[in-house]
């Protein structure tokens, strides 16, 4: 017997199946709207600042979709203090892995909710350390068409998982939201978790 599908109680500003999914592993059923924004850096901008004011924008544009509270969020992979964005190309892809092979780099992963509390936002740094990469290693995984859209070049809860020696901080942010503090966002704007089995309200 199939459990009936739940109604939306927010609305997710973004396609991001990843984001969907982990929604979904704490009980919150949403509708989606993706947003089109310029996700440009700003001259000078640093790369906390930047994603928080892309989730910032992306739950704004979501808001005048949705009658519900609205989820946006936005991560960018660091390296030297560079934001490093998403491959062009088979180049690019390894000019990225290249960059993060055998060190340590930041992930940053930005989420802002609006609802009746108004704007709540909230960034997660993880730190992320590579092993050495082959160029054969690089070339495979380009190959098996994982790293197309993903910052920086790889995915933590996919193939790329062989790559990654350890990480310090929030293994959901690295993959496209920090579960800890976006339950803790969600409740304070009155959006239940598990399904309603956990009502809306301050952790604890």
């Amino acid at each position: 017997m199939t459990d009936a599908p739940r109604s939306p109680v927010l609305c997710l500003a973004s396609a991001s199946p990843r984001r969907r999914d982990l929604l979904a592993t704490i009980g919150v059923a949403v509708e989606v709207r993706p947003v089109d924004i310029d996700e440009t850096p700003r001259p000078g901008e640093q790369a906390e600042a930047y994603v928080l004011r892309l989730a910032r924008e992306k739950a704004l544009a979501g808001a005048r979709l949705s009658a519900l509270p609205v989820l946006g969020s936005d991560t960018a992979v660091v390296c030297d203090g560079e934001i490093l964005g998403k491959p062009e190309g088979p180049g690019h892809a390894a000019t990225l892995l290249r960059a993060l092979s055998g060190r340590a780099h930041e992930v940053l992963t930005a989420v802002a909710v609006t609802g009746p509390a108004g704007m709540l936002d909230a960034c997660v740094a993880t730190r992320v350390e590579m092993r050495e990469l082959a160029d054969h290693e690089i070339a495979a995984y380009w190959a098996t068409g994982e790293p197309i859209d993903k910052a920086g070049g790889y995915a933590i809860q996919g193939l790329a998982a062989v790559f990654v020696e350890r990480i310090a901080g929030s293994h959901s942010a690295v993959v496209g939201l920090p579960l800890y503090e976006t339950a803790a966002l969600l409740r304070r704007q009155g959006v239940p978790l598990w399904n309603g089995a956990l009502p809306s309200g301050p952790m604890s």
